[in-house]
């Protein structure tokens, strides 16, 4: 007999917590058919339950995958647990990926249904012929607004299941039970795909609510941005109800500055996440039209290491706290947390202050990390030893999906692809991705920092670094910018701006003004595309 009961670690038992604790909180959506729709936990969960037997209906099976493409409102948030619940596996794409990156994930994770938003039904139209395994379609869409399409067996969602008891036999799930399936972005060669569990996805949902970590309770208003598509929404459509948090979705309007200032402001929202060019687009839209956010008291950054611009900005000027994160999609994401700081650092100087700010934060319990120097020796946390991250824990990929290769080291660690180092007090500070450190003359320059200190300018509206060949160095840092509306400044003006902020030697060897910058389709800069862009430019001093 064991000392205390032992109960499985289930997505079901969040739902059934929300349900019965927290049923009376919202779920405020923008969707295509409907620009707010209102309902609550409780009137969800009865849907959920009418969208898992019209699964059953289908000849859906427990331990089938079944895709969405879609964004953040209701109908998504039904989906990710009437599949999850039922013991299927719901497959979040990424609508923004190539159409030969869709096709090849929808193949590989053997994608029984896709439920489409009406507004990406034309992604799907002309990859249908080459994805056999799928059965069918599924619109997330009323009747009345249901698109014109070429799909095959397709099924309005509304319809679907408007005629299905709101009753359903959950079946008792083991907790180790697969749950979610995300494919990484595939910056080099085709995508990997996580499987998450539910044992995963709960103890990463406790571990995130914590008080310095996204400090989640029933008294907060939160908006996810960060797309339920990536890395299931960073898991907040599973902690907010777990807390009892009410949920604000913006829809396919995540980056539209004034869509999400309006919501914000008429919803009371207290709290979001996303990435940082939707804070940029956020910002712009409140200097534009002399909006403030006053209910907002803190927003989360991840995806790409936050510019100060935004920081600074948002503290001064809107009183919102900026808090770091970072993760990814092998780690379901949460690894380390820029909350709290420690009272032993109660006495720093604002300076110091900001610098910490600016830093990813702390490992979050249930997370254990290591720095390791080019012959895997670990390195101490001195805030100088910089080296490449290594991870592991309960909720950290032990084998990519359907994957032949290696996933972890020969020690059982996953190597995440960055350099950073930490200091004593357990900050981390993320010097660049393995692939974009930048070597020259044989000392390392972290592009990241480069491009933090470029966006700071007030003229500079993005900005990017990369290291392009060079015939006495090895590399150079390149730095190419977009310029605000409306201004203009001198290649000599911006290299400048650099000079008492970082050493001589990483100043950029030169600049290019641009319209535009590649992103990859989770929003962060492709540095590969950059390179490939730039691979036959050319330096002045070269002969």
């Amino acid at each position: 007999m064991t000392p205390m009961m032992m109960s499985e670690l289930t997505i079901t038992s969040i739902m059934k917590h929300a349900e019965r604790v927290n049923g009376a909180t919202e779920i405020v959506s923008v969707t295509a058919d409907n620009p707010r729709h209102r309902y609550t936990y409780k009137d969800a969960f009865k849907r959920v339950r009418q969208l898992a037997n019209a699964l059953q209906t289908l000849g859906a099976q427990p331990g089938d995958t079944l895709a969405t493409l879609a964004w953040n409102d209701y109908r998504h948030l039904e989906i990710y647990y009437a599949l999850s619940c039922s013991g299927m596996i719901c497959h979040t794409i990424n609508p923004r990926l190539f159409p030969e990156q869709i096709d090849y994930i929808v193949n590989h994770a053997k994608d029984k249904w896709v439920f489409v938003d009406a507004t990406l039904v034309k992604v799907l139209e002309p990859l249908q012929d080459k994805l056999p395994a799928v059965k069918g379609y599924i619109v997330l869409s009323d009747e009345a607004h249901m698109p014109d399409t070429s799909l095959n067996n397709v099924h309005c969602y509304e319809q679907l299941i408007a005629t299905e008891k709101d009753e359903f036999d959950w079946p008792e799930l083991e907790e180790t039970t697969p749950s979610a399936l995300c494919y990484t972005s595939g910056t080099t060669g085709n995508p990997k795909g996580v499987m998450y569990t539910h044992r995963s996805t709960v103890l990463h949902s406790l571990a995130s609510i914590a008080p310095d970590v996204f400090s989640l309770s029933v008294r907060d208003i939160v908006m996810p941005i960060v797309p339920m598509f990536h890395v299931n929404g960073w898991g907040l459509v599973y902690s907010c109800p777990m807390v009892g948090a009410k949920l604000v979705m913006p829809g396919p309007k995540m980056g539209d500055g004034e869509t999400l200032c309006a919501l914000i402001n008429e919803e009371q929202v207290t709290c979001s996440a996303g990435v940082p060019t939707v804070w940029l687009a956020l910002l712009d839209y409140l200097a534009k039209a002399n909006k403030s956010v006053d209910s907002l008291n803190r927003v989360t950054v991840g995806g790409a290491a936050c510019p100060e611009m935004i920081m600074e900005q948002f503290q001064n000027q809107y009183g919102v706290d900026v808090q770091q994160a970072w993760g990814m999609t092998e780690m379901n994401p949460l690894g380390t947390f820029n909350g709290g700081i420690p009272p032993l650092l109660d006495g720093i100087s604002d300076e110091q202050r900001k610098k910490l700010r600016l830093k990813q934060g702390r490992p979050s319990f249930g997370v254990d990390i290591k720095v390791v120097d080019a012959d895997n020796n670990e390195l101490p946390w001195d805030g100088e030893s910089s080296g490449a991250v290594k991870v592991r824990g309960p909720w950290i990929v032990n084998d990519y999906y359907g994957y032949d290769g290696k996933t972890l080291d020969e020690d059982g660690w996953f190597e995440t692809g960055d350099v950073a180092c930490f200091d004593e007090y357990g900050y981390m500070q993320i010097t660049d991705r393995l692939k974009d450190v930048i070597k020259s003359g044989g000392e390392w320059i972290s592009s990241i920092e480069l491009e933090n200190c470029a966006v700071n300018h007030p003229k500079v509206a993005e900005a990017a670094v990369v290291g392009i060949p060079h015939p006495k160095w090895t590399e150079r840092p390149l730095l190419l910018v977009i310029l605000k509306d409306g201004e203009q400044m001198e290649k000599a003006e911006m290299l400048a701006w650099f000079e008492d902020k970082v050493a001589k030697w990483w100043i950029p060897g030169d600049c290019v003004f641009v319209d535009s910058l590649p992103h990859t389709a989770t929003g962060k800069l492709s540095k590969k595309d950059i390179r490939e862009d730039y691979k036959d430019f050319r330096w002045q001093d070269e002969s």
